[in-house]
């Protein structure tokens, strides 16, 4: 199994609309497009000094479920929408192989 992880951060005031963007669209988009090897998605917050911070974690069964998901270059897959709230986030997600569960 790999586990796919990524963060992006953004203001305060924005973190809940960002969340609620996850929760009812972004994640079931995700889940709604059924890609082979799509394992589940989970959704990590915490509170900075001035930002608040957001890790995803995604469980694919391998490799070839990853391309499916964000194409050759494994890139951060970033909606438009997502884009607007955000005040940054990683380019690239770090790919790990689970090794114990």
């Amino acid at each position: 199994m790999l586990k796919r992880i990524w963060r992006g951060w953004t203001a305060p005031a924005d973190a809940d609309a960002y969340e609620e963007l996850l929760r009812s669209t972004i994640f079931p988009g995700i889940k709604d497009r059924a890609i082979p090897g799509f394992i589940g998605i989970e959704l990590l917050r915490r509170s900075l000094d001035t930002e608040v911070e957001f890790v995803t974690i995604m469980r694919f069964s391998d490799d070839d479920a990853v391309v499916r998901f964000a194409g050759p270059a494994k890139e951060a897959v970033v909606p438009p929408a997502a884009r607007v709230l955000l005040s940054r986030y990683e380019t690239h997600a770090a790919q790990y192989e689970l090794r114990i569960d």
